[in-house]
């Protein structure tokens, strides 16, 4: 009888969450919905000094505004709690010694400086990876080495110890991976790692096997860096007597830089011209400020869909996808296994394709937000116009804004450089006569009207329409260059445009 799927997203609350992590939660999100299964989030904070205050809460915020929230969670638990590892901290001293009664594990009691120690002989023996392994465990101070009562001595009288797993000296393991298929390694190119630290912590190596048996994870969906740890995890599982159920594992590609040279990383915040992370974050200790997804304007639709598309691909050529098609087309096997370069020009694209799919409805309260916080008062009459004009425009929400505020605010100052290059006698007799011409017109002035009366001047005028139509621009709006201009005429109005002509006429210097 098939088991039900549980995926697990495990981060460690360290600072704010890496887009690396956003995808690696949204295809076990994805993983879950597709097999009919759930999808928890266990908190990994087990190393309680790079603990940074803020950082769980972030965690929450960023699955929350994305709308992939686990079912299961610290903050939202269900019958395999708790979710936190600090907080599971008492039970895994059991399984650690259970490992050591079974001869898995064992006690080392070597002190800092005996490790560096040995660290330095191995170097010195050019040894290119200095390792406390099968080999060099029989040169320490160990429970394989002291005698009996020396161990039970030194454990009476509370002498500091670490609980490392006992490797095999010559043994295949084998690793069916999802994504890169049959990983074989020989156990002799593994140390005996820490299970269980001498401030009776456990590692993640420990924490996570217990914890994924005990919460009944199916599949471990988690990133490349942990490719070289599956060896060991999978004798843990063999150890403990739980190969049966053993989760099925899934290496995700890394995510690189925009050059492909080297993983994208925290510490490339900003310094490449776009955020890692999905909301601002600031450094409780330092006050160090990076920016976000959400607060550059991404929508959480686009920026998932972009995400979704970071090593995965459907098989064909379709682009746009939403939360639920993701879910309906997704699939392990799609996965790719080379690392996927960060294009942050395709995820400005996503971001168009879902505003500019958007209703009006919508796009106007972005535009009145905007506007309002900048002191101004947008006519109900013509938000909509305004939308029509711009949207086309638009890569975020505050564009929409930031393209059409000279319609609501009329220029004070105007783009110098294209008045030196294109502000003449002839625009300005021409915009004279346009002006004139606004003034007497009466009936509808759409687009096509504002087009034909400015056509009539230019003729008056014998001047031709193209070689002054920049300077037509400058006037109006202040710049040379914008949406439609004659659209802009039509929801501005003759009077409000004849205005604003007059103004640049007493205004700029004509250029001989």
């Amino acid at each position: 009888m098939s088991r039900e799927v549980r995926v697990r997203f495990a981060p460690s609350p360290t600072g704010a969450l890496h887009i690396g992590g956003v995808r690696t939660a949204l295809y076990n999100y994805l993983f879950a919905k597709k097999m009919g299964g759930k999808f928890l989030l266990r908190i990994e904070d087990t190393d309680q000094t790079r603990f940074v205050p803020g950082a769980e809460e972030y965690i929450k915020e960023s699955l929350e505004w994305l709308g992939i929230a686990p079912e299961e969670s610290p903050w939202n638990p269900g019958d395999c709690g708790p979710y936190r590892q600090s907080e599971r901290k008492p039970m895994y001293m059991q399984y650690a010694m259970d490992l050591v009664e079974k001869g898995h594990a064992y006690y080392a009691f070597d002190t800092s400086e005996e490790l560096e120690a040995m660290r330095e002989r191995l170097t010195a023996a050019r040894v290119v990876s200095p390792q406390y392994n099968s080999i060099t465990r029989t040169q320490m101070k160990n429970s394989l080495t002291l005698s009996a009562e020396e161990v039970k001595t030194r454990l009476e009288s509370g002498d500091p110890y670490v609980i490392r797993v006992k490797i095999p000296r010559n043994e295949e393991v084998r690793l069916n991976d999802m994504i890169r298929g049959w990983v074989l390694v020989n156990s002799g190119t593994l140390d005996d790692k820490v299970l269980m630290k001498s401030d009776g912590m456990p590692t993640y190596h420990l924490a996570n096997i217990v914890d994924d048996h005990l919460m009944g994870i199916t599949h471990v969906i988690r990133g490349e860096e942990w490719l070289p740890s599956a060896p060991l995890h999978v004798l843990l599982y063999k150890y403990f007597g739980w190969e049966d159920t053993m989760p099925q594992f899934a290496h995700l590609p890394l995510l690189l830089k925009p050059d492909g040279n080297g993983k994208l990383s925290k510490r490339d915040g900003d310094k490449l011209g776009f955020p890692v992370f999905p909301l601002n974050w600031v450094d409780p200790f330092s006050g160090e400020k990076a920016s976000g997804f959400r607060e550059q304007g991404y929508l959480p639709d686009a920026f998932l869909n972009f995400l979704a598309f970071l090593g995965w691909n459907p098989g064909d050529e379709r682009e746009l996808f939403t939360l639920e098609e993701l879910v309906e087309a997704f699939s392990v096997e799609r996965i790719g296994k080379s690392g996927t370069k960060f294009d942050i020009a395709k995820a400005k694209w996503y971001n168009e394709q879902y505003l500019r799919a958007k209703p009006n409805s919508e796009l106007i309260d972005f535009l009145l937000a905007d506007a309002n916080a900048d002191g101004f008062e947008v006519p109900g009459d013509k938000a909509d116009a305004i939308v029509n004009l711009v949207k086309g425009r638009m890569t975020f929400p505050a564009d929409l804004w930031e393209e059409s505020k000279f319609v609501v605010s009329a220029p004070t100052k105007f783009d110098m450089d294209i008045a030196a290059k294109k502000w003449n006698s002839d625009a300005a007799n021409l915009l004279g006569n346009y002006a004139a011409a606004l003034d007497a017109f009466g009936g509808t002035f759409d687009a096509a009207t504002a087009k034909s009366v400015l056509e009539s001047s230019a003729e008056t005028e014998g001047i031709k329409l193209g070689k002054v139509m920049q300077a037509v621009r400058l006037a109006v709006t202040g710049s040379g260059a914008g949406p439609d201009l004659m659209e802009v005429f039509a929801i501005l109005g003759t009077a409000e445009v004849a205005k604003r002509i007059r103004f640049a006429l007493s205004t700029l210097t004509i250029v001989a």
